[in-house]
């Protein structure tokens, strides 16, 4: 928690310290009270005393209220300012830490459970930062300085009041001690709903379609209850809480006014002594009186201290876990890490190299590549192919840096990719991903969508949507170019959607286009025009096309057979199928002797 707070902006720890002062302030202004009470009640006990000397000490009072509730006001917007700054400060890190996750990190931590870090957790802490200006400091400032006005005032009502005190400690403890670890569940039980809601909302259609409703309505009714017995566990324990609280307090006050009452009344008054002595003994029991009134408040006040605490014990529990599962992310390594190079003075333009390249992922008994070699020159073809599971979009990952090899390297432009920066690797790539992922934006906002080494003009656009075969279902959409895509791309196809992604890879201009099995939802007709349009209109640029279909890859200058994560063959297509069995097999599995002939 307190490594969260100590990055709190210069400006938020000035308004916190002036907070500070304005709570000593309203806690003086509140101590103040008592006081009054005292002189009051003494006034009463004189009958010498005019209305004017009642009225004299109620002013003061009255001010001392109102001002308390200014300061009251002034106190809680500035905690509310900080605790909103604060929480935008920490979001804003986080989200920018998960940005340079790579696959391993996000693997790590569940999507699920980073938007739970990223908008519960950081809730939790902006409550407590709110409260705990205006109560975790307002408590102990309450209680020391209420404990310094009764010392000394009479050791009988001081031991019950420490006695009070510390059976109000035990019992926080012991709730404390038993109710964290529950705090702890609750946190991961939350990340479970999460995750079991976003399963159920992307996957509706398959839900449906395999009649599995009664199925996940269990599956979410097993964490939602999950979830709800812990916090019913948790907000019993903590129920217990406010009634002893009460009854502590009912209780302290009536011991204070008992044993004050015997102190009083311990107080003769001398009826055969001199006037003197008469009224001497009448003023010592009306101050005594005073005392046990004055007594009684700063007694509740102490009491009060521990009541305002009590309410930061209720949101602390959360708020330590909170923190704890947002430094986990913001503490966390980042594997992949990027050099300094902008990628501007290269000699070599488009160029793709893998020296005895092995990869591993974390946490994996054996490595998924093997011993990878080869190299791609400015405009040819690279195609990848291989069983299920040989490490394709393994390989093609490696080459867009999404993984750092484990060993050997990776070049692009003859340099190695882990000097390049992020933007100066990534100007020189267009990526297509092999499931396709469109943002919920126009057609045109999703293919110029991020930024490139030169800007994309609508030209750019238009053309890389002609090349990808999309302009002739963007032209049946009623507002063409700038037709609305749903999220994920709810309202089109799944060839559509690859289409767009390939034209939002092409609008960037880039050297090198890799495309991880991109071209599967295709039919065999826009494949092959798309391949055709790639070979003729761009022509410089760098192709790496992972697939399954020996129709989309035979035509390429150089094709990788990946066999369980090693190389079984490269070469063109003719020269596979004469030397490289498990080539023909997968060509012999898909065509017949005459369509390869």
């Amino acid at each position: 928690m307190w490594h969260l707070l100590k990055d709190m902006r210069k400006k938020d720890k000035g308004l916190a310290f002036l907070a500070v002062l304005l709570i000593a302030g309203q806690v003086f202004l509140d101590l103040k009270l008592p006081d009054y009470t005292k002189e009051i009640t003494v006034l009463i006990s004189s009958e010498s005393n005019t209305i004017s000397d009642y009225l004299l000490s109620g002013g003061k009072m009255l001010a001392c209220a109102l001002g308390s509730a200014l300061l009251a006001v002034i106190v809680g917007y500035l905690a509310a300012k900080i605790a909103a700054d604060f929480s935008h400060n920490v979001r804003g890190k986080v989200f920018h830490k998960v940005f340079d996750f790579g696959a391993g990190e996000i693997s790590k931590f569940s999507t699920s459970s980073l938007i739970t870090r990223t908008t519960n957790d950081i809730t939790q802490i902006q409550m407590l930062v709110a409260m705990g200006l205006q109560v975790m400091i307002k408590a102990p400032i309450m209680a020391a300085w209420a404990i310094v006005k009764i010392v000394g005032k009479s050791w009988q009502l001081s031991v019950l009041t420490a006695s009070a005190v510390v059976l109000i400690m035990v019992v926080i403890g012991t709730l404390m001690a038993v109710l964290l670890p529950k705090f702890k569940t609750v946190q991961k039980q939350v990340d479970d709903v999460n995750r079991v809601t976003r399963e159920n909302l992307t996957g509706l259609k398959v839900v449906r379609a395999f009649n599995a409703e009664k199925y996940q309505e269990d599956k979410f009714e097993n964490v939602n209850e999950n979830l709800m017995k812990t916090q019913m566990f948790t907000m019993r324990g903590m129920a217990f809480l406010f009634p002893v609280m009460i009854f502590v307090q009912s209780a302290l006050s009536l011991g204070i006014y008992w044993l004050g009452a015997k102190l009083v009344d311990d107080i003769s008054i001398p009826l055969n002594g001199t006037m003197t002595e008469i009224f001497t003994a009448i003023g010592s029991r009306a101050d005594m009186l005073g005392d046990v009134v004055a007594f009684n408040s700063y007694a509740l006040y102490v009491v009060m201290a521990f009541v305002l605490l009590l309410m930061i014990f209720v949101m602390l529990p959360r708020a330590q876990v909170s923190a704890g599962r947002i430094n986990e992310v913001l503490n966390s390594d980042i594997a992949v890490r990027e050099g300094k190079d902008d990628g501007r003075q290269t000699e070599e333009k488009g160029s793709i190299t893998f020296n005895d390249v092995s990869f591993r992922y974390p946490g994996a008994a054996e490595n998924c590549l093997e011993h990878i070699s080869f190299q791609v020159n400015q405009g040819e073809t690279l195609a990848i192919i291989g069983a299920t599971g040989s490490g394709k979009s393994t390989l093609a990952g490696l080459a867009a840096r999404l993984y750092d090899a484990s060993e050997g390297e990776v070049l692009i432009d003859g340099k190695n990719v882990k000097d390049y920066s992020f933007r100066g690797l990534y100007d020189k790539m267009g990526y297509v991903t092999q499931k396709a992922v469109l943002f919920s934006d126009t057609i045109e906002g999703n293919v110029a969508f991020g930024e490139a080494a030169q800007a994309i003009t609508e030209g750019d656009v238009k053309k890389a949507i002609d090349i990808s075969q999309a302009q002739e279902f963007i032209d049946k959409m009623e507002e063409g170019l700038y037709s609305h895509i749903a999220q994920s791309g709810g309202n089109v196809s799944g060839g559509q959607k690859q289409r767009l992604s390939i034209a939002r890879a092409i609008a960037r201009n880039p050297e090198i286009l890799i495309f991880d099995d991109s071209f599967s939802a295709l039919d065999y007709k826009t494949d092959k025009e798309l391949r055709r349009r790639l070979s003729t209109d761009l022509k410089s640029t760098t192709c790496v096309i992972v697939a399954q279909r020996i129709g989309t890859i035979r035509h390429a200058d150089k094709i990788i057979v990946l066999d369980d994560g090693k190389m079984a063959g490269i070469g063109t297509h003719e020269e596979l199928m004469k030397n490289c069995e498990v080539y023909q097999e997968i060509a012999f599995s898909q065509l017949s002797k005459a369509e390869l002939a």
